[in-house]
């Protein structure tokens, strides 16, 4: 059976739609409107709302050629940097941050958008450069693409989205073909300074972070002393995670020794969301969901191996990447292994920004596992 959409000269069989990729991404997104229901049931409506919309883009997506999308890197470049800074000037602000701009309807918040701006713009630049990925001037030219979107994002301030894009990077440029001896050579110095930057950021007085950044990376290091205050969060999502044992308390218990009905997790549909899977589901429940964003991921880098060129390769791995970097962030947190940052759990946490934007990655995934292998 072929496909034709949009006029865009590119047909597809319906036997290489990867349903496999879209039952997996189904399953945890169920899993994501349950627990959203359980951590608070007034934003489970909404969260139903982004899993419909973000099914439609990623069908949408998954038929426009990628090669297309592509040709349009420079504008989605600039469209993105002219969101970011509109966040700086007219962004809605909640908790001391501005992250989010009212469209009336709904609040968007661009700095998830970036994250699948980075992936294309990248994939583009990268494969228009790969003969000379390890020049110094191509990588001083990705550096210096990639700067203005972690400075604007940074001033929101959102740290972790800013680590996890800059992480996003650095896998990007790896699939861009950046070879293992300079990925080496550049961890030999990005660790020891990150460790001297951990003691300089402590001191008092330091340059570099706001008090309450500071403050977190103070609590991860110390959690006891900060039990009262900024470990707070951290220590109750790790009571609720080891209380679930191994096969939690049921779903959405009502038990009075639950640390969600106690109110002690503050916004447990975000970004403690997997606190309330360990509780309520214990061990099996929290291996259930890793397996299954593992088993996307996988999927994302099977569908990229097989790709007819480097820029589908970067996408895939890009999406895949993405989805197992912020997994990472998201679950270290609430287990106490990062310091506390505010970043969703893919597919899982509520936030419609954020699901749409992962469904649209999915979408291009699943268009670069329908294009034909007829050249590399």
């Amino acid at each position: 059976m072929k496909i034709q959409f949009f006029n865009l000269k590119q047909k597809y069989n319906i036997k290489d739609y990867k349903f496999s990729l879209i039952l997996l991404v189904l399953a945890i997104s169920t899993i994501g409107v349950f627990m959203v229901r359980s951590a608070n049931i007034e934003f489970q409506g909404k969260q139903i709302l982004g899993v419909i919309l973000g099914l439609c883009v990623m069908f949408v997506i998954s038929l426009i050629d990628y090669k297309w999308m592509l040709s349009l890197y420079w504008l989605m470049y600039v469209v993105n940097i002219i969101l970011l800074l509109a966040v700086i000037f007219m962004g809605t602000t909640t908790n001391g941050a501005t992250r989010w701009l009212d469209l009336g309807f709904v609040q968007f918040q661009p700095s998830d958008l970036t994250k699948l701006v980075t992936i294309m713009f990248f994939a583009k630049f990268l494969s228009d450069k790969q003969q000379s990925i390890h020049k110094k001037r191509t990588l001083l030219e990705a550096i210096g693409l990639m700067l203005p979107s972690l400075i604007l994002i940074l001033k929101q301030p959102s740290l972790s989205a800013t680590i996890c894009i800059a992480a996003l990077f650095c896998v990007l440029m790896f699939l861009g073909g950046l070879s293992y001896k300079f990925i080496g050579t550049v961890l030999a110095v990005v660790v020891p300074t990150v460790v001297l930057l951990i003691g300089i950021v402590v001191q008092p007085n330091q340059p570099f972070l706001e008090h309450y950044q500071q403050v977190r990376i103070l609590a991860w290091l110390d959690p006891e002393a900060y039990a009262d205050s900024a470990s707070y969060q951290t220590n109750n999502s790790i009571m609720a995670i080891g209380s679930g044992q191994l096969s939690g308390k049921g779903y959405n218990s009502d038990a009075t020794t639950s640390v969600k009905n106690g109110n002690f997790i503050l916004e447990p549909q975000t970004d403690f969301i997997f606190a309330i899977i360990g509780e309520e589901l214990g061990f099996v429940g929290c291996c259930g969901v890793i397996f299954l964003l593992l088993l996307i991921v996988i999927e994302c880098i099977i569908i990229g191996a097989r790709a007819k060129d480097l820029s589908g390769k970067i996408i895939c791995g890009g999406v895949g990447g993405l989805v197992g970097i912020q997994t990472f962030i998201n679950i270290g947190v609430a287990t106490g292994l990062l310091p506390n940052t505010g970043i969703s759990l893919p597919f899982v946490s509520y936030g419609l920004t954020s699901l749409v934007c992962f469904y649209a990655g999915i979408g291009l995934v699943l268009n670069v596992g329908l294009q034909p292998k007829k050249y590399q």
